[in-house]
């Protein structure tokens, strides 16, 4: 599966990745130099076809600091991820009380408020270290006057005041254009279309589809705000590059749609570069200056599965728990009032 350069125990850049000069965030994607795009009919680079992250699940958003500006592990560092991904295949596996959940091996998978293990799906391990690749050490840059992160959201144990107190994911509304992207424990496909001037980007989890024009069209008027922002695409050679700007003040960027909020003012720039027949090189550039110091990029190989079956993700329950989520809360805060009172009594 992988072609690589092993020198002193370090595994480099495959040798078609240095030959193409291409990162090293594309180890093992399959990258040839000599590979030539496929075109539409009408001409455009194809990159119409179902191309889940599923292989990517397992690598971490940001890098161990200890490895520095290096974004590819070694034959040892990579075999330890093997061991770590198979001893929670073993976790996930294992039968278990779904009860007594917080004392079973694997911590709460499949307890409650999560799904059962079979759901689950796991990445391939992979020598890429994170998928963070600008700042060049994988980290976020430092934050300027940032608004608190998200965090869990309504499946903490912390009482909630207000809807807002939950993410939009926890109500099934979305995960933002990053979240639906990113790598989580299911549900990762994602499907291309396209038509002459257009490209449509779908996406399984929370059933997101992004219509977007070619057409040079100026983006929407600013007053206008939208859950997944307004996005505008062209072609840089064989590259595909969508800028996203009318974000609302909702917004997140991470995994689920959860991590830092973000200025509505942000643009996303994303680029798809389809750099063999199953593989499409996928980067995110967040230029966001009221929140960070300086743009940060992640990135990511998509493996292009046709038999990948793009099912509903018919999610709605959380906007119906979030009526008992709130009444709770207040039920609680009425017993705790009339306890004290009795107690002044």
């Amino acid at each position: 599966m992988y072609r690589q350069l092993r020198v002193a125990g370090i595994v480099t850049v495959s040798l078609t990745a240095l030959v193409a000069g291409i990162a090293p965030a594309q180890q093992g994607a399959g990258a040839d130099s000599n590979y030539r795009t496929p075109r539409t009919p009408w001409g455009d680079p194809d990159l119409q076809g179902v191309w889940p992250g599923t292989s990517m699940v397992g690598v971490p958003m940001t890098r161990d600091r200890a490895l520095g500006d290096r974004n590819v592990l070694t034959e040892e560092e990579f075999q330890e991820r093997v061991a770590r991904a198979d001893q929670q295949t073993e976790l996930d596996n294992a039968d278990f009380d779904p009860a007594n959940a917080a004392n079973t091996p694997g911590g709460t998978v499949g307890g409650p408020v999560s799904p059962p293990p079979h759901w689950l799906e796991r990445g391939e391990p992979q020598y890429q270290a994170s998928l963070i690749v600008d700042p060049a050490n994988g980290q976020y840059p430092a934050t300027v006057n940032a608004s608190p992160g998200r965090g869990r959201g309504g499946f903490g144990s912390d009482r909630l005041a207000t809807y807002l107190d939950w993410s939009d994911y926890d109500r099934c509304i979305t995960r933002g254009i990053a979240g639906s992207i990113l790598p989580v424990i299911y549900n990762n496909g994602n499907e291309i279309f396209q038509a002459p001037g257009y490209v449509a980007i779908r996406n399984e989890m929370i059933h997101e589809t992004r219509i977007i024009p070619l057409d040079g069209r100026p983006h929407a008027d600013q007053a206008i705000r939208m859950w997944l922002g307004d996005s505008r695409g062209h072609w840089e050679g064989d590259t595909l590059v969508v800028e996203t700007t009318n974000l609302n003040d909702r917004t997140a960027i991470g995994v689920n749609g959860g991590g830092q909020m973000i200025d509505p003012g942000a643009k996303l720039t994303e680029r798809l570069t389809r750099v063999s027949d199953d593989t499409i090189m996928y980067s995110m550039t967040v230029d966001d200056p009221k929140t960070w110091v300086s743009t940060w990029t992640f990135e990511l190989p998509l493996k292009r599965e046709d038999d990948y079956g793009m099912f509903e993700y018919a999610c709605h329950e959380g906007n119906y728990s979030l009526f008992n989520a709130l009444s709770g809360s207040r039920a609680e805060e009425r017993r705790e009032a009339e306890a004290a009172a009795a107690a002044g009594r």
